[in-house]
């Protein structure tokens, strides 16, 4: 989204939109994920994200009647065609085909089950905890590593008469901390892409948030093993030809190779090693790829959308009242800091969604970066991360619905057990406070 060369002068007004969005997305979800739930169905999916996004474009529109509709639309064209929404999408479709074909080649529960077999019973908790983070870095989706490990978790609980909300709850910490930090994740790649950084910029700002969090939340896992009585729990199969490649791109990863060749190998490598253990054959290497692109069309339909939406409020003045009354309460480059915070976890409490949050919230961050000096990095590091802590905690969020589901339990019995996002906040509010 291209700078504006001229402030419009703030109105509230503008920001109706996202009002609309929110009455349409979050007062459906609410209702029927809790007053009238449908059989079957999460709530917050009765009313797609799309269709609600779609209706704030239109309000958008009937707005500001002092442009044409041509001109509007081409506000927009400007908004969906600025380079780092393309490069986005771009990246959106390798990433979605890469997950697909890893998961039908069976590379990440061959990964856990690796991991698990070799980590003693005792340490089985916390042994969930790294494998949750080191998959999740990965895959790069937190619901996708949920979606492999919450039944491997349920199994450690059962076999090992543990709390299955403990287990579960920690797997979701994990799998938090690695779409946190993971160089393929929506939600990295939103937050960079919109601040206008490298990857590997925001993930240095990323780990002095998330690393101490994760030895802090490890420490309390280890602890708290120390004075469970765990029985066997069981044992896991795995194929190591099957798991090689999820570390190859793990490496390749932290080592800053460029993130389009990090997922085309990883497609070209699991397609290999699926056909050679005969977990895929040439169809449902394909197959599984085109299916793991068609997951990301949602994502890529709603990052179009925000873009026009936010490209028109902005051409309002509606990011101008926000940032009026961040003005107002902010004050210095901390307030700027704690604003783009609450901004985003406000937003991803609204959608239920991070990447949708951050994207949301990306164009008012940035805004605020400039006029505090917040360093890109910092505010792209901040958005991933809020967002990823608040998506973490929400019991309506896909996250704790998908592991709840699976684990037969209600989404609220999780969050007690939800250590990383706790413990991450606090180093988040320590890192804003220390800022000079």
């Amino acid at each position: 989204m291209s700078d504006l060369k001229q402030h419009p002068t703030p109105n509230a007004k503008a920001l109706l939109p996202i009002a609309l969005f929110l009455i349409l997305y979050l007062g459906n979800g609410i209702y029927f994920q809790y007053i009238s739930p449908i059989e079957g169905q999460m709530g917050f999916y009765v009313v797609s994200v799309v269709l609600s996004f779609t209706f704030a474009l239109i309000l958008a529109f009937c707005q500001n009647r002092g442009k044409s509709f041509e001109e509007k639309i081409h506000i927009c064209a400007e908004g969906i065609g600025d380079d780092n929404i393309v490069t986005m999408l771009f990246i959106f479709i390798l990433a979605g085909a890469f997950s697909g074909v890893a998961g039908e080649a069976g590379g990440a529960s061959s990964t856990a089950n690796l991991l698990l077999s070799v980590i003693p019973g005792r340490f089985a908790i916390p042994g969930l905890f790294i494998i949750a983070c080191l998959i999740s870095m990965a895959m790069g989706t937190s619901v996708g590593t949920i979606s492999v490990l919450a039944p491997i978790a349920c199994a450690v609980a059962k076999n090992g008469h543990i709390s299955m909300a403990f287990c579960v709850g920690v797997v979701v910490g994990g799998a938090m901390f690695g779409d946190n930090l993971s160089f393929i994740s929506d939600t990295t790649i939103a937050a960079t892409k919109t601040q206008g950084i490298e990857m590997k910029d925001k993930f240095e700002a990323n780990l002095k948030l998330a690393l101490p969090s994760a030895i802090v939340t490890l420490v309390i896992l280890i602890a708290c093993s120390f004075k469970t009585e765990v029985s066997a729990i069981g044992t896991f199969d795995y194929n190591l030809w099957q798991a090689l490649p999820y570390f190859i791109v793990l490496v390749l990863s932290v080592l800053s190779v460029n993130v389009f060749k990090v997922l085309l190998l990883g497609c070209f490598m699991f397609i290999v090693v699926g056909i050679f253990t005969g977990s895929l054959t040439y169809v449902s290497g394909l197959s599984s790829m085109g299916t793991g692109i068609a997951g990301m069309f949602e994502t890529m339909i709603v990052t179009i959308l925000v873009a026009s939406v936010a490209s028109l409020i902005r051409e309002h003045g509606g990011f101008e009242a926000i940032l009026e009354l961040i003005r107002r309460k902010a004050g210095n480059k901390k307030g700027g800091m704690l604003g783009i915070a609450f901004l985003t976890m406000f937003m991803d409490l609204a959608t239920a969604n991070n990447t949708v949050a951050i994207v949301i919230a990306a164009p008012i961050a940035k805004h605020i970066s400039e006029e505090y000096g917040v360093e890109p990095k910092k505010t792209a590091s901040l958005l991933d991360t809020c967002s990823c802590i608040m998506q973490g905690i929400i019991p309506y969020g896909a996250q704790l619905l998908v592991a709840a589901n699976i684990a037969k339990i209600a989404s609220f019995s999780l969050i007690p057990w939800l250590i990383y996002p706790f413990v991450l906040i606090v180093f988040v509010a320590i890192s804003i406070i220390k800022e000079k």
